[in-house]
């Protein structure tokens, strides 16, 4: 999921309940930590939630110190200190039980935040039986706890955890049961701007299923909505008409006040059948509207699914008719790559719900069996750098060695004389690891960064490469539970960093 959709959802359904009134006051230490910008000093608002998590502890105020400790919690891990993260939950929740004053929905509420706040790190660690289990946990409290926002965000959580792993029907699930409850509140507008940040969410990532999902599920919304609203404020017409005719049975019995009633009560009659009328052309016409967007969304989406795949047909068909031209005419070698490649590009999309083998590899020979492979490509006096640990990691090495290679021999023909070009490995967290490979030279243009990934942006003279390359790497890279990018913060030239969670 998209980190807007999710601060949305935080925005309508968190809080925690089973507060006093002297717990709503903030201390002056957890206001000073939440007034620093982490961006520029996460150590100090880390530093100040924990003695803020210390003084409410100190006070019995349990809750409000679970609250700090768990934004401490989070800015330790946002730099990977999972460790410390760890030992300062266990502190919360030590200081919790040992609280004995407090009843037992109150040290439930205070609970909760500490195993949501380990739910959202297993989840960060790609860890879904322990993020499940403190799911499962957070359901417990929130049940002894008795308090409806804990309820709420519970559900919100749920959704997170649905999304974060891939099960999409337990996540719709879970957001049309959000929306139900939002709706039976009658609060229309926030459902429709959930509603409107999934289905951009889903055009951002350029996933025309989720797109037509959505949209599908926000229709049926819709439809039945704006029926309620129409109810809604006919019933609020109807019980003006009637508080009007209460106010006229108390008022003086004179003609000329009662005439005066009557007459307001007609025009309010007859406001109330234009809205009926205008209403239900409105209605009438956003349906139709709304069918024709369904089915253009449709139609779409097929076309795009049947386009990739008279693509990848034609490519197919083609090469036999290639292979007997000369293949040492570069036109003709163009051609044939030209047809792989796009074969390749459509297999992978295809199949990219499908998982990869992994095997365990020594990253160290490994790294430096690619490296040997372009030593004779390189230009004079460049320096070729491998910087890769003794240990082994499990990894696709078909789609890992021809993405390295691909970004290795770029870096080979881009690479000036007397210039650098390295290759690194790094394991960031315990499912996390990353290749990087850089060169020295020329940058590639911020605002051109993006383009590189995307194929058939523009017409290029095959003889000169099709454009393919980065694509197919991007393809592999996802298809590996990864990603590949450039790295903004690297100056000195190129560096891309491909990124893979085992």
């Amino acid at each position: 999921m998209n980190n807007r959709i999710l601060v949305l959802f935080t925005t309508l359904f968190l809080g925690v309940g089973i507060a006093t009134a002297e717990d709503m006051q903030k201390s002056e230490l957890q206001q000073r930590a939440e007034a620093i910008d982490i961006k520029q000093n996460i150590a100090g608002a880390r530093s100040l939630f924990i003695h803020a998590f210390n003084d409410y502890a100190n006070k019995g105020r349990i809750v409000q110190a679970a609250e700090c400790g768990a934004k401490a919690t989070a800015l330790y891990y946002k730099e990977n200190f999972w460790k410390e993260a760890f030992d300062l939950l266990r502190r919360v929740d030590f200081a919790v039980e040992s609280d004995a004053n407090s009843t037992s929905p109150v040290k439930a509420a205070a609970h909760y935040l500490t195993a949501r706040e380990r739910m959202q790190m297993y989840m960060k660690l790609r860890k879904p039986t322990n993020a499940m289990d403190n799911l499962k946990v957070m359901e417990n409290q929130a049940t002894i706890a008795g308090d409806e926002k804990l309820k709420n965000d519970l559900l919100y959580n749920k959704a997170v955890y649905y999304y974060t792993f891939g099960q999409n029907a337990e996540g719709n699930a879970v957001f049309k049961e959000m929306a139900d409850k939002l709706t039976k509140q009658k609060e229309y507008g926030k459902v429709d701007e959930v509603y409107q940040t999934l289905i951009a969410n889903g055009r951002k990532s350029n996933s025309a299923s989720l797109v037509a999902q959505s949209y599908k599920g926000y229709m049926a919304w819709k439809d039945s909505t704006t029926a309620l609203k129409y109810a809604d404020e006919i019933e609020a017409l109807k019980k003006q008409i009637k508080d009007n005719e209460a106010s006229i049975a108390e008022q003086d019995s004179s003609l000329t006040a009662r005439m005066g009633f009557i007459i307001a009560l007609g025009i309010l009659a007859g406001i109330l059948a234009a809205v009926l009328v205008v209403g239900g052309v409105v209605l009438l016409r956003y349906i139709l509207l709304t069918r024709k967007q369904q089915k253009d969304i449709q139609m779409l989406t097929d076309s795009n699914a049947l386009k990739a795949q008279f693509i990848s047909n034609i490519a197919g068909q083609l090469q036999p008719t290639f292979r007997k031209l000369d293949g040492n005419n570069p036109d003709v070698k163009a051609l044939l790559d030209f047809s792989e490649h796009i074969q390749t590009l459509s297999q992978i999309e295809n199949s990219m719900d499908e998982g990869v083998e992994l095997e365990n590899t020594q990253i160290s020979p490994f790294c430096e069996a690619l490296a040997d492979q372009i030593r004779d490509k390189v230009r004079k006096d460049v320096v070729l750098h491998v910087n890769a640990p003794k240990m082994s990691a499990s990894i696709n090495k078909e789609y890992v060695s021809r993405l390295l290679l691909h970004l290795l021999n770029n870096a080979a023909e881009y690479t000036p004389e007397e210039g650098t070009i390295a290759l690194e490995f790094k394991k960031r967290s315990a499912h996390t690891l990353q290749f990087l490979v850089s060169n020295t030279g020329s940058s590639i243009p911020e605002e051109k960064r993006d383009d590189v990934f995307k194929p058939f942006l523009e017409v290029r003279d095959l003889t000169k490469g099709d454009g393919l390359g980065l694509p197919i790497c991007k393809q592999m890279a996802r298809k590996m539970n990864g990603d590949l990018e450039i790295d903004p913060e690297f100056t000195k030239g190129v560096r891309f960093v491909l990124e893979l969670h085992v």
